[in-house]
């Protein structure tokens, strides 16, 4: 294996799984973190026919916005620290499934690029997806948790300290704790990562600034449990 992270055998992950040209799929499908990718394609291709070669899987985080891909097979899927979405990209170009119109194919690096407003204009995306999923139980998932969830669990997180990010190992620095409206009821801790690894600058959700971060992809609002 790849990586050397270690993973308690228990953990687990449950993901909302959308594909990039079957409109029709979605699923909540729960993984082990010690999983490998490609162990991760292979359960997907039996629920969708993509097969495990031409697939490229992306998380994305409960924005809709694309975290990161997920290129390495033999890294397991916790390295990653996924949360939320998983989205599948069906790259083989006489796939029935595939949708290249918008995407370019770089067949010799094996890598892919695809502007904003091609994303955008696709019939179905994960952001999509989300900001239908948000719009139709708002008021539902306001409800299911108290306005002070989580508040005990920063009591011992203060600005300013150096925290480790689980699962990952990702390391930081806090910039902010309290209450995020737009991510959701509850308290929340603002991270800013040594590595380029998040995808804010402390603004989130409708031009909501939280803090201030130099703007490289280094920052994310997570839960207090994911802080130590």
């Amino acid at each position: 294996m790849a990586s050397g992270l270690q993973l308690p055998t228990d953990d687990s992950v449950l993901l909302q799984v959308t594909h990039d040209s079957i409109k029709s799929f979605s699923a909540e499908l729960r993984f082990s973190l010690q999983t490998t990718i490609e162990s991760v394609k292979e359960k997907l291709w039996r629920k969708c026919g993509t097969s495990v070669g031409s697939m490229l899987l992306q998380l994305f985080d409960e924005s809709g916005s694309k975290l990161c891909d997920l290129a390495d097979n033999s890294r397991p899927l916790g390295f990653f620290s996924p949360h939320d979405g998983l989205h599948i990209v069906d790259l083989d170009p006489s796939s029935v499934t595939s949708r290249v119109d918008g995407w370019r194919i770089l067949h010799l690096s094996g890598k892919y690029t695809i502007s904003e407003e091609a994303y955008n204009k696709l019939d179905s995306n994960f952001r999509k997806f989300k900001e239908k999923l948000a719009s139709q139980n708002a008021t539902g998932n306001q409800n299911k948790l108290p306005d002070n969830y989580m508040v005990d669990l920063c009591a011992n997180i203060k600005v300013g300290d150096r925290c480790e990010v689980e699962p990952g190992e990702k390391r930081g620095v806090v910039k902010f704790v309290g209450k995020a409206e737009t991510a959701g009821p509850g308290y929340w801790v603002g991270i800013q990562y040594d590595e380029p690894l998040g995808k804010h600058d402390g603004m989130y959700g409708e031009g909501k600034r939280y803090f201030d971060c130099p703007p490289h992809n280094m920052v994310a609002l997570l839960r207090p449990d994911k802080v130590k």
